[in-house]
């Protein structure tokens, strides 16, 4: 019998509507875009129901599924793309909050690079993402291309991603997908690459 650890689930809960709040009001999550996630344990995770406003969300819109998307104990719908969550923490156990965003600067950046990754270096505030530790330092933020099939999705960037050191990439004309150690983290790589995404940006103008 599977026991989810309640104090866990609330606090996870609690992180994610924080974040949300958080990032519908800097305009990282238009209308009903985005999904986040928290590692509950080594086979489930606390993630964004289907259709919510990130900025109105309540614990009621938190689910528990496993890392197959699978809902447990609940009868709400998680978002298709809740797969790419639970793809990125069977393959990294030290991941334990997930954040993809709509921004526009991450959406216009990812349809303007044609090629299949984005390099980001000189710039101070890298340092912000986790295991980078240099100005100097070449980012890479793979991208791959959108589709409506989640499931081939999760095993493209499963292959890449085995291969490349990463903490985030972006789905073009889509948005950012980012992950962390910690919420907070998380949160803060959000609020650093879309500084760095308007920065490459503006270069390109």
């Amino acid at each position: 019998m599977t026991v989810i650890d309640l104090e866990h689930l609330a606090r996870a809960q609690q992180a994610i509507v924080e974040a949300g709040r958080e990032l519908h009001a800097a305009g990282q999550v238009p209308a009903t875009g985005g999904n986040f996630s928290v590692r509950l344990d080594d086979r489930y995770m606390a993630v964004t129901a289907s259709g919510r406003h990130k900025g109105c969300l309540t614990p009621a819109d938190i689910m528990v599924t496993d890392f197959a998307a699978t809902p447990f104990g609940s009868s709400l719908k998680p978002s298709d793309e809740a797969r790419l969550h639970g793809q990125l923490y069977e393959d990294n156990s030290f991941i334990g909050a997930i954040l993809h965003t709509h921004s526009r600067a991450a959406t216009v950046l990812s349809r303007l690079e044609s090629s299949a990754t984005l390099w980001l270096s000189g710039y101070e505030l890298q340092k912000a993402l986790e295991g980078v530790t240099t100005h100097e330092a070449r980012v890479a933020i793979p991208i791959f291309d959108n589709t409506q099939d989640i499931a081939a999705l999760a095993e493209a960037v499963r292959t890449r991603l085995a291969d490349e050191t990463c903490c985030a990439y972006l789905i073009r004309g889509h948005g950012l997908y980012t992950w962390a150690r910690n919420m907070t983290a998380c949160l803060r790589h959000v609020e650093a690459l879309d500084f760095l995404f308007e920065c490459e940006l503006a270069l390109r103008r």
